[in-house]
């Protein structure tokens, strides 16, 4: 089984090509605002390096946020015109879950603006309880009573924010992934409301890789 993994929800841009629990090919690396026009160089190489095609995909799975508004849809669209198409099942898990991993118990912090963060406490692969916004004053509340180590880029004093390994992250939470139902339906998840949610105009140029 050949999983197409893709995360451009928030400042990384993450591209995997698994057998089963094997990586074969793929990259992972900050280019926030950048992720739309390196992810079908990227997907290329990856397919290059793993003797693939895109006719080899047997299913794919995507972060669906929280993230950026842009960023998120990015993956979307390209994730939907492939499964679509191709007629193979899409996943998702949040982008929180993909920071954490399986680890025992990890708080994650990304950096929503406006001196606020998204947030989320993971045991196992397993959020605990529904992703939030919180401020700075709840975060450090939420910090306080929410034992583990620290994921993401919001700095806290006195701790040391760890970097994830994120094409294994989407291999070890296989059993976390949400199928989805209703491909033409899925849509990201946000926390905020925003101006810029707008319809991207990734799905053309989608359409053009998708084959």
């Amino acid at each position: 089984m050949i999983t197409l993994a893709m995360d451009t929800a928030y400042r990384h841009l993450t591209v995997g090509l698994f057998e089963d629990t094997k990586l074969l090919a793929g990259t992972s690396f900050e280019c926030f605002k950048k992720q739309s026009e390196n992810l079908f160089p990227e997907l290329e190489k990856a397919l290059e390096k793993a003797g693939l095609t895109m006719q080899d995909i047997d299913q794919v799975v995507i972060t669906d946020g929280p993230g950026s508004y842009t960023g998120v849809r990015i993956a979307m669209t390209v994730a939907k015109v492939l499964a679509s198409q191709r007629q193979i099942p899409l996943y998702t898990i949040s982008t929180l879950q993909l920071y954490a991993g399986t680890a025992p118990a990890v708080n994650v912090l990304l950096d929503a603006r406006g001196h606020r963060a998204y947030a989320g406490h993971v045991e196992n692969g397993v959020l605990t309880e529904p992703e939030t916004i919180l401020t700075e004053a709840e975060y450090r509340k939420f910090l306080d009573s929410h034992p583990g180590s620290l994921m993401g880029d919001v700095p806290v004093e006195g701790t040391e924010p760890v970097h994830p390994d994120f094409l294994q992250n989407f291999i070890d939470l296989q059993a976390q992934w949400v199928p989805v139902k209703n491909v033409h339906a899925a849509v990201p998840r946000y926390l905020k409301e925003s101006d810029a949610y707008k319809t991207a105009p990734a799905a053309a140029v989608a359409e053009s890789h998708a084959g």
